[in-house]
Parts: C-alpha cells; sequence; structure tokens
C-alpha cells in the first residue's frame, strides 16, 4: 500500500503575525477556505485516501490536526516531543509503516505547500511511486524552473534519462544544491538539467530503511528499537529525545548513489514568505492584493493587505508593502525585505514582556 507522510511540524515565523505559536502557518487558510494542511490531503484524491495518511506533527498541534482532518486515523497522526529535522520525523513514520506493512510506499510530502494542476501532480506522483518499487530507488520529485531563483535549493540530473514506467522520463540525480546566488542560479537555467527542490520524496519504506542504516546508523539502531516497540507515545519520546537533529536531505539525500527525479511541470510554490502570498493572490490592474478586505487604496501598486478585521485600510502613494493585521498586532513589511519577518519573532522571544505577542 502506498501512505502518505505529512510534515506538519514547523512553526512559520516568516508569516508572523498571522502564524503563531499556537496556529502556525501549515493550519491556516491563507489561500481559499482550506488550511493549508487540508489543502495538502484534499489534492491526493484518487491516489492515496485519508485512511492512508500520516501527519507528523508538534506535540502541541496534534489537537488542531485532529480537528481538522478527522479523516485521517489518530493512530496515524505523530506528536514530536522536541523538534528534530526532517531525518528522525521519516524514521519514525518508516518505523511505524514498516510495522503496518513491510512493503508499503511512503510519500512524503511538506504540509505547507501550494500545488496547482492537482491532476498533473498526481500524474508526476503516479509514476515517482511506480518508479520507487521497480527501481527500489530513492525518489524526489523536481520542479521545472522557469527563473533564475536564488530561494530553492537544487537538483541536478543526468541528461541520459532513465526509462520509468510506460516509457516516460525519470532521471538519475547527479548531486543537490543548496541556495545558489544569481548567477549561479541563471547557470543553472541555462544548463538545462537543474530542477528546485520541492522537498517531496518517494521511496519503498524498506528503502529509506536501509538508507537510515547506511548513512545514519545512530538514527538506524533507534529506529530499529521503536520497530520492535507497540511505538507507543512514550516509545516515540524515547525515539524523539535521543535522536540528533538532522535533514533528511543532508543526511542521506545529499549521500546516497541510487537517487532518481520525476520532473513536474505543474504550478509549485512553498510559500516562503508574505512575498509568496502576495505573488499567489488575485490582484487588481495596479498589483495590489487585497482578498476580501475593507480597503481604499490610491496611487499604490504591488502591495498586499491581509486582515482579520472590518476595519478600513487606506493605502496612498505606496508600493510593495504587505500590510497584515491580527487581533494584537499589525505588520508592514517591504515585500522585497519579508524573509526577515523572523528577526521580529526572534526580537519578540528575547523579550519576556512581549512573549504574549508570539
Amino acid at each position: 500500500m502506498t501512505y502518505a507522510v505529512i510534515m506538519a511540524g514547523g512553526s512559520g515565523t516568516r508569516f508572523w503575525p498571522k502564524s503563531t505559536q499556537s496556529l502556525p502557518k501549515q493550519f491556516l487558510n491563507l489561500f481559499g477556505d482550506q488550511t493549508m494542511i487540508q489543502d495538502t490531503v484534499s489534492r491526493l484524491e484518487g491516489a492515496i485516501g485519508p485512511e492512508s495518511v500520516v501527519v507528523v506533527t508538534n506535540d502541541d498541534y496534534t489537537s488542531i490536526v485532529e480537528e481538522q482532518l478527522p479523516e485521517v486515523n489518530e493512530k496515524f497522526i505523530i506528536g514530536e516531543p522536541v523538534a528534530r529535522n526532517t531525518a528522525p520525523c521519516v524514521a519514525a513514520a518508516a518505523a511505524i509503516l514498516h510495522n503496518e506493512d513491510p512493503d508499503s510506499v511512503m510519500v512524503v510530502l511538506p504540509a505547507d505547500h501550494v500545488i496547482g494542476k492537482p491532476t498533473g501532480f498526481r500524474r508526476v506522483l503516479d509514476l515517482a511511486v511506480e518508479t520507487a518499487r521497480s527501481e527500489n530507488s530513492l525518489v524526489t520529485i523536481g520542479i521545472k524552473p522557469n527563473r533564475p531563483e536564488t530561494g530553492y535549493g537544487y537538483i541536478r540530473f543526468d541528461a541520459d534519462r532513465v526509462n520509468g514506467p510506460d516509457n516516460e522520463d525519470v532521471y538519475s540525480v547527479k548531486n543537490f544544491t543548496e541556495k545558489p546566488d544569481k548567477e549561479t542560479a541563471e547557470q543553472f537555467l541555462s544548463s538545462g538539467d537543474y530542477l528546485w527542490n520541492s522537498g517531496m520524496f518517494i521511496w519503498k519504506t524498506s528503502a529509506i530503511l536501509e538508507a537510515i542504516k547506511e548513512y545514519l546508523p545512530e538514527i538506524f539502531i533507534l529506529t530499529e528499537e521503536l520497530m520492535m516497540s507497540d511505538c507507543s507515545k512514550e516509545d516515540l519520546d524515547e525515539f524523539y529525545t535521543a535522536c540528533p537533529s538532522i535533514s533528511i536531505d543532508y543526511g542521506i539525500m545529499e549521500k546516497a548513489e541510487k537517487v532518481h527525479v520525476v520532473p513536474g511541470d505543474f504550478e509549485w510554490n512553498d510559500v516562503g514568505s508574505w512575498t509568496a502570498v502576495h505573488e499567489l493572490s488575485p490582484k487588481d490592474e495596479n498589483g495590489n492584493a487585497a482578498g476580501g478586505a475593507l480597503t481604499s487604496i490610491q496611487d499604490s501598486v504591488n502591495n498586499l493587505i491581509h486582515t482579520q478585521s472590518n476595519k478600513l485600510i487606506a493605502l496612498v502613494g505606496v508600493e510593495n508593502l504587505a500590510v497584515v493585521e491580527t487581533d494584537n498586532a499589525i505588520l508592514v513589511v517591504n515585500l522585497k525585505e519579508a524573509q526577515g519577518v523572523k528577526k521580529v519573532v526572534e526580537d519578540l522571544r528575547n523579550n519576556p514582556d512581549r512573549e504574549r505577542f508570539l
């Protein structure tokens, strides 16, 4: 059987003040009626049913997952007592799914990405699952780049195609590259053999366990102990507490020898800042995105207004701003500097008298 493992433990600090410690980004409805994690499950319809969805999240958010995804089996909602990055997250899910079905395939997905053309996404996903089964390899989905993006990691693939099922395009991965500077990103784009790293992974549960054994032996010992247990909450807490913090990219994907990539031509955005929200939102003729907010916008271009109140928000003679209002905070940020919002969160954390705004 194929299972989806949804990683939903992030804190979403770049989306303050909308994203908070009690309700982070993945549980917000930034685009439409559904929250981001609900969208992630919905787009799997026809490929993976909710009964085969595993959600890995922070201990503090398990009740939110249960509320927003009542169709997901409670035994498949894993609460992490401490943050340990993505490798322990994958290992814990692999241990549980190995005990459930040793022949299973895992589709590992972030909870907070936006994907257009869901039919195209599912077609690529089906190909990736078939490749993982037939090749017994670690498979990732790479997004075809349409600009020299410096905010994403890249995957370099071997131009000699590996024929996938039904003779579709599947490629061997040469290497993974961290976020490049603008000049390097332009070179990647013109070369034609680089894809954006989407952070989506597909593999047989047995294959990722073998990779953990080879490249992360310390975590594998703990994973074996977890597989031999009942995988109770106490067992999981002991596992996470003992695990080192390391990403699946650095710990395994960058080192593994047999890695394949399936190119995806669907619309994709990892929604890394308020800038992405502006890009993805409907806009007026001047590039202003206000959603359903009550506004008066004069001589202003390329702005984002995001509010949850009935207050009138007026803009006059400004450009490239995001104005975000919640019950207890207002953020005004240049969209070109939106990554810096996390600095505000750090400042609030360092001031105990302001922690209530987190």
